[in-house]
């Protein structure tokens, strides 16, 4: 089994995911590999909070394009956890 560590990869701090952590909603960029039951046991893990419920996102690579050779962009995938009505907050979002 992976360590939490290696299926969350970094918070997103954006103007909408700041408005989301007003309703207990956490937005992070995960491993493309990773599933909901995954992410859900990792912050649970990590963060010592109960989550509710996982909503994923994938992301393809986008084309981009340099003369006549063309490349991708590398896919990523987000997740936005909803914590439970009991739980504690994030207290990484509390500082920003």
């Amino acid at each position: 089994m992976r360590s939490p560590y290696d299926v969350i990869l970094k918070p997103v701090i954006s103007e909408r995911s700041m408005a989301d952590a007003q309703n207990r909603k956490y937005t992070f960029r995960v491993a493309t590999n990773a599933n909901k039951t995954e992410i859900k046991y990792a912050l649970e893990e990590i963060f010592g909070v109960r989550i509710e419920k996982v909503n994923v996102m994938n992301y393809s690579g986008k084309l981009k394009r340099m003369g006549k050779n063309i490349g991708r962009r590398s896919a990523s995938k987000k997740a936005i956890a909803t914590l439970a009505k009991d739980s504690k907050e994030i207290e990484f979002f509390q500082s920003l």
